[in-house]
Formats: structure tokens, sequence, C-alpha cells
């Protein structure tokens, strides 16, 4: 502290460079489901060594979310609603199915 009781700073706070730095990131990591996807959404598998009848018949209907993120293949967090559902990895971010056009 200064003589006067403030505190002195004249550049940004450590959390406002933090957010700048978390921004730059979050925008060059592609989100749960862009292309290409490394693993299959619905089992979390690499698409190489999924098998092709793996997804759930639910889910070829497109009456299942999806559970696992296609880059890291991470179990997401999802929420269902009446009107769709929304998923979140904790890698790669948040997806609405409104995003994708199933509502």
């Amino acid at each position: 502290m200064s003589v006067d009781g403030s505190l002195g700073t004249t550049g940004p706070s450590a959390a406002a460079i933090r957010f700048g730095e978390a921004a730059r990131v979050t925008s060059v990591v592609p989100g749960p489901l862009h292309e290409p996807v490394k693993y299959g959404v619905y089992t979390g598998v690499e698409l190489e060594l999924q098998a092709p009848d793996a997804v759930p018949a639910a889910a070829q209907l497109g009456l299942e979310p999806p559970r696992y993120c296609g880059q890291c293949g991470r179990r997401m967090v999802v929420q269902v609603r009446p009107d769709g559902w929304d998923a979140r990895c904790s890698r790669h971010g948040a997806l609405d199915s409104t995003e994708l056009g199933e509502r």
C-alpha cells in the first residue's frame, strides 16, 4: 500500500490477464462436436477402433444426446430439457442442441 492508502496498481489485474489468456486459448481449442471428431460421441471410443454397430439405436434415431466429447473422449455433463439438451466438456466447452438445429 502507498502512503495515501491506495494499492498503487497501474496495469491490468492478474485476473484480467488470466481471463484474456483463457479467451485466446478457448478460441483456438475446438468445441466438443466440431469437426473433425476423433472419438465417438455416444461411446467415447476412438473412431478408428469403434465398431460400426456400437452406436445405440436411440442415438441413430436422433433421440439420444451425445454423451462423450468428440475431441477428447471424456464424458460430458448433459442436461436434457423438454425443448432439447445441452452438453458440457470440462476441456472443450459447451454445446446446445439449438446450435445443431436439433430441437
